[in-house]
């Protein structure tokens, strides 16, 4: 497993004189292909670790699968030009799939760039049950999980995060990459494997170190999370797709400060 840095010699300057040549450390980007049954689907610029997660997140928020069982097998494999995430679907969803496949190239930046169609951006995700509640003091100290989480990150500063806390504000589990969707597909992946380990729901909210865009409201509200967090703020389009889907979106967060967009019911003080 990669650690997801690398070193460069890098010539630093300050107060505009160029200091002595020195090694620095960067974040790893890699091409990143999911092959589904032998057929390349997408490629994906991430930060090449945790990319079993990331199969299963992203396989699930493109609605190519219902749950993980829906995936029979993952192999990756490492390559000169990047590596090729081989993922086993079942005949049911892989014919689904072929249905549906549109011409997509991945980037960090905008998850739906590729799209082929502008019906094809919004999909159809049911209305979110209004089962959790937290309260704001117990998520005070949670912005410090982002930088646990964070260690090529902290190395680099090139990656972003995102971590699943419990209803009281304890740790779950956190990823980072350098593209924000896949940070939160890879946290998403992970979380739906946890579950289906364990055979039961477990509440709690995403909190995310970017903005929020209707892409990550979109994933999280097709993966059940009732509540997100982001450290930025959140986009027109974000805000009313996290109303249509009673989510409770909240924005600028910082813990014991922030900006609820959506569904304050959800909050107690």
């Amino acid at each position: 497993m990669t650690s997801g840095i690398n070193t460069v010699l890098v010539t630093k300057f300050s107060n505009s004189t160029l200091n002595n040549p020195q090694f620095d450390t960067i974040a790893i980007e890699k091409p990143i292909a999911l092959i589904y049954n032998g057929i390349s689907h997408v490629v994906m610029m991430t930060t090449p670790k945790d990319l079993e997660y990331f199969a299963i997140g992203f396989s699930l928020t493109e609605n190519i699968i219902e749950s993980v069982n829906d995936i029979y097998g993952i192999d990756i494999i490492d390559s000169l030009k990047g590596v090729e995430v081989h993922i086993e679907l079942s005949s049911r969803r892989f014919n689904q799939l072929k249905e549906k496949r549109r011409n997509l190239t991945g980037r960090t930046g905008c998850g739906i760039c590729g799209t082929e169609q502008l019906d094809q951006v919004c999909s159809i995700i049911p209305t979110l049950p209004s089962n959790d509640k937290i309260q704001l003091a117990d998520f005070v100290h949670s912005l410090a999980y982002l930088n646990q989480v964070q260690q090529v990150g902290a190395q680099t500063g090139c990656t972003h995060a995102a971590v699943w806390l419990d209803l009281h504000g304890n740790f779950i589990a956190g990823f980072e990459d350098i593209g924000r969707h896949v940070a939160l597909d890879k946290l998403l992946g992970y979380r739906a494997k946890y579950l289906a380990q364990n055979k039961k729901n477990i509440p709690g909210i995403i909190l995310v170190s970017s903005r929020a865009s209707y892409e990550m409201v979109q994933k999280a509200a097709i993966c059940g999370i009732e509540i997100l967090c982001a450290v930025s703020a959140a986009t027109s389009m974000a805000v009313e797709q996290a109303r249509t889907n009673n989510l409770t979106l909240i924005g600028f967060f910082r813990g014991d400060k922030g900006v609820i967009y959506t569904d304050s019911n959800r909050i107690i003080e």
